[in-house]
């Protein structure tokens, strides 16, 4: 995909302006830079692509906006994608994805399985949805020699870092509506936001600094916390250093699954049902005791005290010397010791990563080049970035995240949160009448849920004991990070934005199902079974009554 946007421009600079508009007069748009008209934009490439594999007959229209050479000497632009459905229902979605972006994501606006539209992605739904790479390429050639830390080399231009941030979206936001209004001959109807991880901080960040643009945000697992919890990466690998010198053994898959079924075991009954999952999660912090150090001799069911020490340090969360916390703690729930949880923490499949943890490659190269100011070059073999989080001081490095200097005015907790972050109030989104609804998996291993808890109390608090008139958090039992884990984690979440934000109908409840994309789901589990995602506070509380595997016998309960 990136590469075809690259040759269009090439192509252009060789045979000139008439022969681009001609090239974009062929395509199934007639939106071209010219009618388009925004300075600094440039519509690319458009391409009909017929009905199949589940999608519907769409054109996608490719184009770029501020092509520039940074700082550091590299070019850039933010590159995107805009896929209009011949069959349109009037409504736009801004896809804001994942990671460190950096790649223009298929503007789908949702996973290929839509596990948070009810199993249909908003394309296939009739949305047009807008997808881009945030103002850098990962791929950059310029950044090979950089290994494993290429994707976050940007970091060491200020604007890709702002566009990063916030500012691709709010350069982006006009551009697709008018190109929509161009494509169809009228505006949306109403505009959406919806993104998970980095998508749903994107989401988090423009509900604060442009709510006037959508008229709802969908946000899963959000990293709106962003450079504090990359911090935690550090704390993470210094920690379970310690329970074994190999990161990679310090927790092995058979002591996980341990952990998961002590948990699973102390807490799985207070939600009324036993069906292996952590409803009642407030309750499950005080019932599991965490006494599952192996006594003399014993081998089963148990593990050595310095690996619980090491898990207990992992969940307490970073502080620094003087004890004050640098990010959050965790919750326990029964979905720890996952395959997605141990990727990130542990483990992970990928062989050029010679199988350490996501937040030991992707982690420490964001943390030094992009959240630390002024930026730290780390080498980029997983060695060496291991080495980098083995190094971070929590009371000399964790400060570089509000820092600021003569050439990065922005510190990273500027660019990446939201502007009240620690004290929201999302004046603006109130205002203007538009709705947040926020999902987050219990037992998410990269973003805390305690944080998005205390988020929202704070919310709340502020808007008097009122935040769900506009904004609700639901929260997923045994959810890793967006998607997979012991959990149901296939739900329309978005159909209940929707409906929230055009009918008025806020949501009470958004039933889950079990996702066949999911291989973690106990064979045990009926392939039927049904619950609730409840508003917090509340939880899924069996009834007491009925079928334990149908969403109609559970009620939300206050804790």
């Amino acid at each position: 995909m990136r590469s075809g946007l690259i040759s269009a421009v090439a192509l252009a600079a060789l045979l000139g302006s008439t022969a681009l508009a001609r090239a974009e007069g062929e395509g199934c748009s007639p939106v071209t830079s010219a009618s388009l008209s925004v300075p600094g934009v440039e519509i690319v490439s458009s391409k009909l692509q017929e009905a199949g594999n589940g999608l519907p007959k769409h054109c996608i229209v490719t184009g770029l906006a501020n092509q520039r050479t940074g700082a550091d000497g590299k070019s850039y632009a933010i590159q995107f994608e805009l896929r209009l459905p011949a069959e349109w229902n009037g409504r736009f979605l801004h896809q804001v994805n994942g990671g460190n972006d950096g790649v223009v994501v298929p503007a789908l606006g949702d996973k290929p399985d839509g596990w948070a539209s009810g199993g249909t992605v908003p394309l296939a739904r009739g949305f047009a949805v807008l997808s881009s790479d945030s103002g850098h390429s990962g791929s950059d050639p310029a950044n090979k020699p950089l290994g494993l830390a290429a994707g976050a080399a940007f970091g060491l231009d200020p604007q890709a870092r702002r566009d990063y941030g916030y500012a691709a979206d709010i350069t982006l936001s006009p551009v697709a509506k008018k190109i929509i209004a161009l494509h169809y001959g009228r505006q949306p109807n109403r505009s959406y936001m919806a993104g998970c991880s980095n998508g749903g901080r994107h989401a988090m960040v423009a509900a604060s600094r442009m709510p006037e643009n959508y008229d709802g945000f969908l946000v899963g697992n959000p990293g709106f916390d962003l450079p504090r919890a990359a911090v935690q990466h550090a704390w993470d690998v210094q920690a379970l250093l310690k329970a074994d010198p190999d990161l990679r053994k310090s927790i092995t898959k058979e002591e996980a699954q341990t952990i998961a079924s002590r948990i699973t075991e102390a807490c799985d009954a207070l939600d009324g049902a036993k069906d292996g999952l952590t409803s009642n999660l407030a309750a499950c912090q005080k019932a599991f005791d965490f006494k599952i150090v192996c006594a003399p001799g014993q081998t089963n069911a148990c593990l050595p005290e310095a690996k619980v020490d090491a898990l207990r340090t992992s969940l307490a969360g970073p502080k620094n010397s003087k004890g004050e916390a640098l990010y959050s703690d965790w919750p326990l729930d029964g979905g720890i010791g996952t395959g997605n949880w141990r990727a990130w923490k542990v483990e992970s499949p990928v062989a050029p990563w010679n199988n350490f943890p996501i937040i030991a490659t992707m982690g420490a190269a964001s943390l030094n080049y992009i959240f630390s100011t002024p930026p730290v070059a780390v080498e980029g073999s997983s060695e060496k970035l291991i080495d980098a989080l083995k190094a971070y001081d929590f009371d000399k490095d964790a400060p570089k995240i509000f820092a600021k200097d003569g050439t990065f005015t922005e510190s990273a907790m500027d660019f990446m949160t939201p502007p009240d972050v620690d004290d929201p109030k999302l004046a603006g989104l109130q205002k203007a009448g538009r709705k947040m609804l926020i999902y987050h998996g219990q037992a998410d291993p990269v973003f805390s849920v305690n944080d998005t808890i205390r988020w929202y109390d704070r919310l709340n608090k502020n808007a008097q004991g009122n935040a769900n008139n506009f904004a609700r958090l639901f929260t997923m039992p045994g959810g890793t990070h967006c998607g997979g884990g012991v959990t149901l984690d296939k739900f329309d979440a978005l159909t209940a934005l929707t409906d929230w934000v055009e009918q008025g109908k806020a949501p009470e409840r958004i039933v889950a199902s079990i996702n066949p994309a999911n291989k973690e789901v106990p064979a045990a589990w009926s392939p039927g079974r049904r619950r609730p995602l409840c508003p917090y506070p509340t939880y899924a509380a069996y009834s007491g009554q009925g079928d334990i595997e149908d969403a109609a016998n559970f009620v939300c309960k206050a804790p």
